[in-house]
C-alpha cells in the first residue's frame, strides 16, 4: 500500500517504521513557529519545567504579528517577553516591527518553511505551508513548549481526504473561492482532524498565493493540514524566495532531497471528493461561519460599513494588485471604510513601488502596516454593534472582529474591491 504525500514527511521525520492514521508518532520538527499570543505561554512554560536553551536557534521563529505595533500596555508586554527571549536565547529568525509580517505570508517568502518540511505553530493557520508540499500543522503553547527543548513533537497521524478540481475557473474567481466553496460543500467539521489533499488540473494551474489561500483555510473545515504536492510552479517559487532571502540552500539539492513529494498512485483515502468548478462564480462566506458559502452575485441588498482586504490568507501582493485594479480610478462608497493590509513588509514596500498604495488612498481607503490586525479583533478595524463587514480574512464566527452583534463576511480580493465601490456585496463584474 502506497502513501499520501501527508504520511510521507511524517514517517521521513520519526523513526517508526510505518505511518498509518491512528498511530501517534514522536517526530522531528524542522520549524518551531510562535507568535505575541501564543509564544508567551509557551516561554513560561518552557522556563517553569527549569530549561535555559533552545534546542536549536535556527528552527524557531517568533513573530509579534496579532497585536503589533502594541495596541495597549497588556499587548506591548506580550511582544516585550517575545524580544527578550529572542535577545536571551539569541533566536536568528525574530522579526519585529519595521521587518515583521504576517508570519503566514512571511515564512515562505523569507524560504524559513519549504517543501518536504514538518512545521509546528502555535496558530491554528499554521496549515498554510502545505501549500508549499510541507506538512505543516497548528498546535497548542505546550507543545510548543516541548519543540523548544528538543525540536520534537507528538503527533497523532490523520486521515487523508483527497479533494480533485476540475475544469477552468471563471475570469474573478481564485483560490479564496475554492476553499470557501469546498468548505460550503463539507462543512466545518467536514475534515476534522484530516490532512486535506489538493489536487487536480485546476490546482495545477494556480499560482502560489492562490495555493497558500486554499491551504491556510484547511483548518476552517477542521483539517490538520492542507496539502498540494510539490510542482515546478513550487519550486519557482522556492527558488525565488532563496534568492530574495540570500540563502545559500542549494535549490537543485533541495529537490533532489524532497523528491518525491507527491502521493503515491496507490495510497489510501478516507474520502474522495472531486467537483467541476468551470461554473463556479466568486462566493461569499456569510455569518456566522466559514461554511455558510453563497454566491456574491445574490447577497446584492447586503450593506457594509467596512471592507477589510488583507490577512494571511488574502493580504500578498497578487490580491493587492487585484483588488487596486477594481479601485483604480473609483472612490470608495461615502460612509464605508476601506481598509488594507500588505501581509508582510516586502509586499508594502512593492506595493509602494508599484502605486497601489496611492490608488487605495485616493480613492479614499486606509493602508496599514504589516499586521494580523481586524481578523481577529485585534486593532486598526474593530467592528462596533450592528455594523458589517466584508473581508478577505479566514473567519466570521460571533465577535471575530469586535462586538457579538456584528456581522462579518468572507470573500476573494475582486469582490471585496468592488463591494468597497457600490457599499454592498457586489460581483466585481457588474462593475
Amino acid at each position: 500500500m502506497g502513501y499520501t504525500l501527508a504520511q510521507k514527511i511524517l514517517l521521513a521525520h520519526s523513526d517508526s517504521p510505518t505511518v498509518n492514521p491512528g498511530d501517534f508518532i514522536e517526530a522531528r520538527v524542522d520549524i518551531a513557529l510562535g507568535n505575541d499570543i501564543t509564544a508567551p505561554l509557551a516561554i513560561e512554560e518552557f522556563k517553569k519545567a527549569g530549561f535555559s536553551t533552545v534546542f536549536d536557534r535556527t528552527k524557531i521563529v517568533l513573530v509579534p504579528d496579532h497585536f503589533a505595533p502594541a495596541k495597549d500596555q497588556k499587548s506591548a508586554n506580550q511582544c516585550k517577553v517575545l524580544e527578550q527571549f529572542a535577545g536571551e536565547q539569541k533566536i536568528k529568525n525574530y522579526f519585529e516591527v519595521g521587518c515583521m509580517g504576517i508570519e503566514h505570508a512571511l515564512l515562505p517568502e523569507q524560504a524559513i518553511v519549504l517543501p518536504g518540511y514538518l512545521i509546528i505553530g502555535a496558530d491554528s493557520h499554521t496549515c498554510t505551508y502545505g501549500a508549499l508540499g510541507a506538512y505543516s500543522t497548528g498546535v497548542g503553547s505546550t507543545d510548543l513548549a516541548r519543540a523548544f527543548v528538543d525540536g520534537k513533537v507528538w503527533l497523532k497521524v490523520p486521515e487523508n481526504i483527497k479533494f480533485v478540481f476540475k475544469g477552468k475557473l471563471k475570469k474573478w474567481v481564485g483560490g479564496k473561492d475554492l476553499i470557501l466553496h469546498t468548505i460550503g460543500q463539507i462543512g466545518v467539521d467536514g475534515a476534522l482532524y484530516a490532512a486535506m489533499e489538493f489536487c487536480g488540473p485546476v490546482i495545477e494551474r494556480l499560482s502560489m498565493d492562490d495555493r497558500f489561500s486554499m491551504s491556510n483555510m484547511a483548518i476552517e473545515a477542521g483539517g490538520r493540514a492542507g496539502l498540494i504536492a510539490a510542482d515546478e510552479t513550487t519550486w519557482e517559487y522556492v527558488g525565488q524566495a532563496l534568492k530574495t532571502a540570500g540563502s545559500k540552500c542549494s535549490l537543485a539539492a533541495l529537490k533532489k532531497k524532497n523528491q518525491p513529494l507527491y502521493s503515491d498512485k496507490d495510497a489510501q483515502y478516507a474520502k474522495v471528493h472531486e467537483w467541476d468548478i468551470s461554473d463556479l462564480e466568486p462566493v461569499v462566506s456569510c455569518p456566522h461561519l466559514p461554511s455558510n458559502v453563497k454566491p456574491a452575485s445574490e447577497l446584492g441588498t447586503i450593506k457594509l460599513d467596512q471592507v477589510v482586504i488583507g490577512s494571511c490568507t488574502n493580504g500578498r501582493i497578487s490580491d493587492l494588485r487585484i483588488a487596486a485594479r477594481i479601485v483604480k480610478g473609483r472612490k470608495v462608497k461615502a460612509g464605508l471604510r476601506l481598509i488594507v493590509i500588505p501581509a508582510t513588509q516586502k509586499i508594502y514596500r512593492e506595493a509602494i513601488a508599484e502605486g497601489l498604495t496611492e490608488i487605495f488612498v485616493r480613492a479614499g481607503g486606509v493602508v496599514s502596516t504589516p499586521t494580523c490586525g481586524p481578523c481577529l479583533g485585534g486593532h486598526v478595524g474593530i467592528l462596533t454593534e450592528g455594523e458589517s463587514c466584508l473581508a478577505t480574512t479566514n473567519r466570521n464566527f460571533i465577535g471575530r472582529m469586535g462586538s457579538p452583534k456584528s456581522f462579518v463576511y468572507l470573500s476573494n480580493p475582486a469582490v471585496a474591491a468592488a463591494s468597497a465601490i457600490t457599499g454592498r456585496i457586489t460581483h466585481p463584474g457588474a462593475l
